[in-house]
């Protein structure tokens, strides 16, 4: 193990509260496609048409017909070790939260509890009328698109482009960034607002910042640690650490 690595986990053996931010690095090691990758799903289908309100208002079926499509994706997809490690992580730090920018609830899935969803989850679906959100797991989707008992269309529970993130999520995502001793920002692309922005916040209160990724990013030269890596391999080595009396 190398010494940049022993040494966060020895820094988080000393903090009381570790936050982690997520993104779809850690997904895409669970054979899930990011969206910016050269296999990502942008490369096939244009955001402005499925993942708009206007693209819903206009053609809720097709929006749909993606949506299905990427949840029997998901279906086939298992929690990696880096989910594992976190779940882990969570049981031995004082104050733990997992902020995460991924729809897909592997992170629930792995058994996370503290877990702040910043773009909703795709299991979830919401009534057009009546603003319920409900749990469906149902792969495939037999009725497409689907409607709440109300009658209204439902959509899915998640953040779709030229949408803001709810209030209430975003002053907990703030809210627990302020507060860290150690914040991990793990496979994320560090470009998409507001979550771009809680590294820095946490860097601003104190916090000693680490980024996990196997490329450099926008916020590499400003991190107090840069770890190059998939966070399947390099989370659980931390843990190792952690673990440790």
């Amino acid at each position: 193990m190398d010494s940049a690595t022993a040494a966060i986990g020895e820094r988080l053996k000393r903090a009381r509260s570790v936050v982690v931010l997520t993104g779809a690095g850690v997904s895409a090691e669970s054979g899930i496609p990011t969206f910016r990758g050269p296999e990502g799903l942008w490369q096939q289908y244009k955001p402005e048409d499925l993942a708009t309100p206007e693209a819903f208002q206009r053609d809720p079926r097709l929006v749909w017909q993606w949506y299905d499509w990427r949840r029997q994706k998901i279906a086939r997809a298992s929690p990696n070790p880096a989910h594992h490690a976190l779940v882990q992580m969570e049981r031995i730090v004082p104050e733990f939260a997992l902020v995460t920018q991924n729809i897909d609830g592997l992170h629930r899935l792995a058994g996370s509890q503290r877990l702040i969803e910043l773009h909703g989850c795709i299991w979830r679906m919401r009534c057009q009328a009546e603003k319920t959100v409900r749990e469906n797991r149902e792969v495939p989707l037999r009725i497409i698109p689907p409607r709440c008992d109300c009658g209204s269309l439902l959509r899915p529970d998640v953040v779709w482009f030229g949408e803001p993130l709810s209030v209430e999520t975003q002053v907990q995502a703030f809210a627990v960034a302020e507060s860290a001793d150690v914040f991990l920002t793990v496979g994320t692309s560090a470009l998409v607002q507001p979550a771009a922005l809680l590294p820095a916040v946490a860097r601003e209160r104190g916090a000693f910042v680490v980024e996990i990724n196997p490329t450099s990013t926008a916020i590499t030269p400003f991190v107090d640690s840069h770890l190059q890596g998939q966070a399947g391999i390099l989370l659980p080595k931390i843990l190792s650490i952690l673990s440790k009396d």
